[in-house]
């Protein structure tokens, strides 16, 4: 049987995506398989997290398996040792290998030498494992994804790329709007099916059944902070624009969050935010994810 990695959203069509949708919902209430027992799983993480090891970590817990954390300083990955070596030697150790990184390539990389699982826990160009768990929220919610518009706003980076590819795979309309500058970048192919640009960021989420914003400033760009701030100060969420929404729209937000910076103070807290729901849904997201690419 052929390795299964989760580099990227598009690793998984729109079947496979609805797949993992429905496990993560029906396995909330259910006990869950054993099918990581007496295995081991490495997570190997280049920056900081706190939902996706958390839900990481746990998920391979109720799966029956056990993890261990491997400390970037002390690996040394590509410094110490190249990519290659390091894959092969953790391919006779672990069962698979979750890894957050800087550079996208780096995953690759790891998925080329390795015989065992690679699941991206977020890259610079994208972060598949959060757009399962908005996926899953957003079914939740609306009891379906078909014709549901999620209008992103802010920073086109890897959250919002995942989030667009995802969105195409299961036929929704997706609206991104950002500064021109720093406009999502995507396949020339999804912008001329189901992804469109608006650069007016209210006009956007008067269309939305979703209105979805992610800090402006990712991990790793903190030199371009005040830049950004400035690029972006038309683009926070406010409570008037919530109010201004439908009545059935919510707010989704992948956390952390910067109160007063994409969202205004407390919009966490507003009666449309599912922020919460959707965290929680990693941890579903993510073991579904699991039970999918190790069956």
């Amino acid at each position: 049987m052929s390795i299964k990695h989760l580099l990227s959203i598009n690793d998984l069509n729109g079947s496979e995506i609805s797949s993992i949708i429905t496990r993560a919902i029906s396995s909330k209430p259910m006990p869950f398989n054993n099918l990581l027992e007496n295995e081991t799983v490495g997570i190997w993480f280049e920056k900081p997290s706190l939902r996706t090891r958390l839900s990481f970590e746990i998920g391979v817990k109720q799966l029956g398996g056990t993890t261990i954390y491997l400390d970037k300083d002390n690996i040394g990955v590509g410094s110490r040792e190249p990519i290659r070596d390091v894959a092969n030697v953790i391919s006779r150790y672990i069962y698979a290998f979750i890894a957050r990184t800087f550079a996208h390539s780096t995953l690759t990389e790891f998925a080329k030498y390795s015989t065992i699982p690679i699941i991206n826990a977020l890259s610079d160009e994208e972060h598949p494992c959060q757009t399962l768990a908005d996926l899953v929220t957003i079914q939740e919610k609306f009891g379906t994804l078909k014709d549901i518009t999620i209008a992103y706003i802010g920073d086109g980076n890897n959250v919002a790329r995942s989030l667009a590819c995802g969105a195409y795979h299961m036929g929704m309309p997706f609206i991104s709007s950002s500064p021109l500058e720093y406009k999502l970048t995507i396949s020339d192919e999804m912008i001329n099916k189901s992804i469109i640009h608006e650069i007016n960021p209210q006009k956007a989420m008067l269309a939305a059944d979703v209105i979805y914003t992610d800090a402006w400033t990712s991990m790793g760009q903190e030199e371009e902070s005040e830049i950004r701030k400035n690029a972006f100060q038309k683009y926070q969420i406010s409570e008037k624009d919530l109010d201004s929404a439908k009545d059935t729209t919510i707010l989704m937000h992948p956390l952390p969050a910067h109160h007063g910076e994409e969202i205004s103070q407390d919009l966490l807290y507003h009666k449309k935010s599912v922020v919460f729901d959707q965290a929680e849904n990693r941890l579903h997201a993510q073991r579904a994810a699991m039970e999918y690419l190790f069956k």
